[in-house]
């Protein structure tokens, strides 16, 4: 796989947490034709789900149903990068200007 997507969500607490892994396990199931998830982070007050794909943005789009139809009820942010390369390319939401992962 070529590129790593990136879903990042604020989560501070173990709910947060139970709830976001629970989103990781259907991403799971529904991108496997796509992409494979990578596994996540917890910490710094956000939540990171790594998935590794060579079409980025069908991935994204196909992670974007899953995330909405879960109902998480905060703001999802996602961005994408070549595996060797630093910068990365942000698909949401269309108004964030700077993405990192901390």
């Amino acid at each position: 796989m070529r590129y790593q997507l990136v879903l990042q969500f604020e989560a501070n607490t173990m709910d947060d947490f139970d709830e976001l892994v629970i989103l990781e396990d259907k991403l799971i199931e529904k991108l496997g034709g796509v992409a494979t998830v990578d596994g996540h982070d917890f910490g710094s007050g956000e939540f990171n789900i790594f998935v590794l794909t060579d079409e980025p943005s069908t991935a994204f789009s196909q992670a974007h149903r899953v995330v909405a139809n879960h109902g998480v009820q905060n703001v999802m942010r996602a961005a994408y990068r070549e595996l060797a390369a630093e910068d990365y390319v942000i698909l949401w939401p269309p108004s964030l200007t700077e993405f990192t992962v901390v």
